[in-house]
């Protein structure tokens, strides 16, 4: 998933913070819209980036009300 549609996906589900895991159902990470927002509007965003390059320990797991879990 690229960070765009991430943010997408966050803005619809009217969540703040979002939690990675990997096909075994794991956790693996997690990221806020902050992060992914000033990710995006870094010199170095491309419209490839992806979701699990830019895995942030923004807080633990849980931490944010309405949190939306991803899997990859």
């Amino acid at each position: 998933m690229t960070v765009e549609m991430a943010l997408s996906v966050m803005a619809g589900a009217r969540v703040g913070f979002l939690l990675l895991c990997d096909r075994d159902e794991q956790i693996t990470g997690s990221v806020t819209r902050t992060r992914l927002a000033a990710v995006r509007d870094s010199a170095a965003y491309t419209d490839r980036l992806r979701l699990r390059d830019v895995l942030a320990a923004d807080g633990p797991p849980g931490s944010t009300p309405g949190v939306l879990a991803l899997f990859r």
